[in-house]
């Protein structure tokens, strides 16, 4: 077997997504000008795509098509740039800088970052709902991608996580509160896009919950990792400024059970997302690479 270019891979697939994403969303000019400007503005920054690319290789593994999955890769990645947008607002994390650039209420103003993340979070399920564009899934698939990624996304998911996340700021909690932000915050999304690429993909019942697996543990190291990058990574690297998590006393890993520990926590997640889908054949090493890239990266 060649051995995968997980380089390559990665920017063959990114280039995939940005180019569906292109073409659907409305141009810069369109009316109103500065909304669809600042939504593109945050949309085409510069994001690695890793959610919409694990949705695509969750679907590869199974032996599925790509393009099935592709347009709910993308109303994904809709999704979290939304919540990028929410969360660098001086009313969440007041944050200036995002991948290297001015965080978009720092260009367009909090009214307008606002609405922009309300519009993305909108066209997400416009892009899910969309008959047309997911033709090639079956209406009771389409249904459940929309239900699981609805609950990520919400009170019992993402949200629901950032909501802990800033009531625990300045506070003590323990392990399991600090897991349970993480996991819901950053996992629970990470684990929907898995998912999402499993059903696109036809998967069975045994391989829908192996690719879970896989997707609630690298949802967790995906977060750890963030945390230690937050204190050992550099504003050059991962394009803001770095230290922000002590300054704003936010409960992260690092802060409960320290650096060293926390890394051998994320090592620990990503060896068991490996061993979860060791089952499958050489169609999964996307994502098996994948989880040892996400504790190895540097932004």
């Amino acid at each position: 077997m060649v051995a995968l270019d997980l380089k390559e891979y990665l920017k063959e697939k990114k280039k995939l997504v940005d180019k569906f994403l292109d073409n659907y969303l409305p141009k810069a000019d369109v009316h109103p000008k500065v909304l669809h400007e600042a939504i593109r503005y945050s949309l085409f920054a510069g994001g690695k795509r890793i959610r919409p690319i694990l949705c695509i290789a969750s679907c590869e593994a199974v032996g599925g098509d790509i393009d099935a999955a592709l347009p709910a890769a993308s109303a994904i990645e809709l999704i979290h740039t939304y919540s990028l947008i929410h969360d660098d607002l001086p009313a969440m994390d007041n944050d200036d800088y995002r991948r290297g650039r001015l965080t978009n209420h720092k260009m367009y103003g909090e009214a307008i970052a606002i609405l922009a993340g309300d519009a993305l979070l909108t066209m997400a399920f416009d892009m899910f709902s969309d008959k047309e564009l997911n033709s090639r899934l079956d209406s009771d698939s389409l249904l459940s991608i929309i239900k699981i990624i609805a609950s990520a996304s919400g009170s019992t998911g993402m949200v629901g996580g950032q909501a802990a996340d800033i009531q625990a700021s300045g506070e003590e909690v323990n392990l399991p509160e600090v897991e349970y932000i993480h996991i819901h915050k950053t996992g629970a999304l990470i684990r929907a896009s898995v998912c999402t690429g499993a059903i696109a993909g036809d998967a069975s019942d045994d391989e829908l919950s192996a690719l879970t697996r896989y997707g609630e543990c690298i949802g967790l190291a995906f977060q750890i990792a963030d945390d230690i990058l937050d204190i050992e990574g550099s504003r050059d690297e991962i394009g803001k400024d770095v230290g922000s998590d002590i300054a704003k006393e936010k409960v992260t890993f690092p802060s409960l059970i320290g650096v060293s520990e926390s890394k051998k926590r994320a090592k620990e997640l990503v060896e068991k997302a490996i061993s979860s889908i060791s089952v499958f054949d050489e169609k999964v090493e996307p994502l098996r690479e994948i989880a040892r890239y996400i504790v190895e990266r540097k932004n």
